[in-house]
């Protein structure tokens, strides 16, 4: 079995060639402005799991999976070819939601300073008050 250190070389390998796959080599158009979020790959080296976004976010999740479930031999072929292993994993992909939870968490604790920096109702001149 590969060592942990072995499996993350490949699985940045795998992520860095699908990604500019999508740049220059795909022409599906439920594929455009996708990018590979992480690659994990078993043990085994049986299995990828490719975790996928997109800039729209999860509005188009479903189109995308399904490009990409149709598109699955061209990559595995492609990547064979490119990246040199004994047996190369089957690649399985997965809608990513973590960009979109991180982008709400900014925006709560945006709001969250923009309160914190709003003038008291008392405050005629808006000047923040110490606290005792």
């Amino acid at each position: 079995m590969p060592s942990a250190i072995r499996l993350k070389r490949i699985a940045d390998r795998l992520r860095q060639e699908i990604s500019e796959m999508l740049l220059r080599e795909i022409n599906d158009p439920r594929l455009r402005q996708i990018f590979i979020t992480d690659v994990r790959i078993d043990r085994e080296l049986a299995y990828a799991d490719v975790y996928v976004s997109a800039v729209e976010g999860s509005k188009r999740s479903k189109e995308i999976l399904a490009g990409f479930k149709a598109a699955g031999g061209f990559f595995r072929r492609a990547l064979a070819a490119r990246v040199e292993l004994r047996s190369f994993p089957r690649l399985r992909f997965h809608w990513d939601p973590t960009p979109e939870q991180a982008d709400h968490i900014e925006k709560v604790l945006a709001d969250l300073r923009v309160k914190e920096n709003a003038p008291s109702p008392g405050d005629s001149k808006g000047v923040k008050r110490k606290k005792k």
